[in-house]
């Protein structure tokens, strides 16, 4: 039956003008199907010149013993190829072949590079990274698999608007130097980096950035983009942006090691807020805090505070202060310790008969400790009491041991509070 079905879709192709065979055809970019259907006839051979997206997976030439001239023929049977991705292994003089060939046509540009062995004593010669300087007209490169020890001898990518490295180990002088031969990024992205320790990016055009940096903890970021609306950061201790009048979505995390400054000023734009990171120091908390009186979106996940290496709780936080100071706030996600802090015995005290939170429609709130029970049960109370437009309240049980009943009690609690309340609140 399949054999059929083929068959006669083959015989309809067979009949359809050259134009529309090659419009059919366009649509291919996997090299396998390209090698097929150069096969199928002489028609479908020439017709599928205009290709101008190719795709090599990565065990294309597994038996193969130079692949490096079988993507060469490919590509230079092709009348203009905007778009390349590359997965299977390569070498350099293989690269310099087919960029040679595609320069001036190529837009997007996808590679593996796997060049960990470039930088041996043995090796001798361009690299990888140089010669991808050749494509000047790129307008977005992704590669992966990079090192990146000396700075890349490329000229100017003036027409790249998307730069992302995946997995690379890094030196700073290196990337500094490659980003500025990328005056107009947009995007950027570095996720999974490792080596760097202290980053300067001053990039007019950028709206969108996210890094992610491995190692300790204690990398350091200068960031000067006055277009910049979302912005992502992993690693840092240090963190300093200059122009955020247009930053809309901020995330700050640091899964190794401590937050230390943050330097943003206003962000009269921000609707989004994440901070994460298991030690931030609370200097650094409550600015963050204060820039971001117009957020409607946060997001706190920081599980302990503390200037030096021992880990102390947050401070007491006082609810009415904190929810004024945040009117536009509409979804509310609180871990463990941001929650503890709003539940102090002096946290409600200035509680009035005027007092609402107007925007506040969702809040997810996680309790790992049964301790101060009693003004955690009258915080949660106190939402539902003055958010008038509270639709859902979550209460996450995470990890809550005990050596004593006050666990079993706190969790009865809960259950009646959600009992009363079954409308709104919800127990995960």
């Amino acid at each position: 039956m399949r054999a059929n079905f083929l068959i006669n879709v083959l015989a309809a192709m067979e009949t359809l003008p050259d134009v529309i065979v090659q419009y059919i055809l366009s649509y291919m970019n996997n090299a396998r199907d390209l090698a097929i259907c150069n096969c199928v006839s002489r028609q479908w051979k020439e017709s599928t010149r205009y290709i101008r997206s190719l795709y090599f997976p990565r065990n294309s030439f597994d038996k193969l013993d130079n692949p490096d001239n079988v993507v060469l023929r490919m590509i230079s049977s092709l009348a203009r190829l905007e778009e390349l991705v590359v997965y299977c292994p390569f070498s350099c003089s293989g690269l310099a072949s087919w960029l040679s060939v595609t320069a001036l046509s190529l837009r997007h540009l996808e590679l593996r590079m796997d060049n960990l062995t470039e930088h041996s004593p043995a090796f001798d010669g361009p690299t990888k990274m140089d010669i991808v300087g050749v494509a000047k007209n790129l307008e977005s490169m992704k590669l992966w698999g990079v090192l990146m020890i000396q700075p890349p001898k490329w000229d100017m990518f003036h027409q790249l608007k998307r730069l992302e490295i995946v997995g690379a180990r890094l030196e700073d002088q290196a990337l500094s130097f490659a980003l500025q031969a990328c005056p107009n990024l947009v995007n950027l992205l570095l996720l999974g980096c490792e080596g760097v320790r202290s980053l300067s990016i001053e990039l007019p055009c950028l709206e969108e950035c996210k890094l992610d940096f491995y190692g300790l903890g204690n990398c350091s970021l200068a960031l000067s983009s006055p277009r910049i609306r979302l912005l992502e950061v992993q690693g840092c201790s240090w963190i300093q942006v200059r122009g955020t009048s247009y930053l809309h979505s901020l995330t700050i995390s640091n899964n190794s090691g401590r937050v230390d400054v943050v330097d943003f000023g206003n962000l009269p734009a921000l609707e989004f807020l994440s901070i994460r990171g298991v030690q931030w120091c609370w200097d650094a908390i409550s600015k963050m805090l204060k820039w971001a009186n117009q957020v409607k979106h946060l997001f706190m996940k920081v599980e302990f505070t503390g200037d030096f290496e021992a880990l102390q709780p947050f401070p007491e936080v006082d609810f009415v202060d904190f929810f004024n100071s945040h009117p536009k706030l509409i979804k509310f996600d609180a871990h463990g310790a941001m929650f503890a802090a709003l539940c102090q015995k002096n946290s409600l005290k200035n509680v009035d008969a005027d007092f609402t939170i107007p925007c506040l429609e969702e809040v997810v709130l996680t309790a790992r400790s049964p301790l101060n029970a009693e003004q955690k049960m009258n915080t949660l109370e106190s939402l539902l009491r003055y958010g008038k437009n509270l639709k859902t309240l979550v209460i996450k049980i995470l990890q809550m041991n005990s050596n004593h009943n006050s666990a079993d009690d706190f969790f009865q609690e809960i259950c009646r509070f959600r009992y009363f309340n079954r409308n709104i609140v919800r127990i995960e």
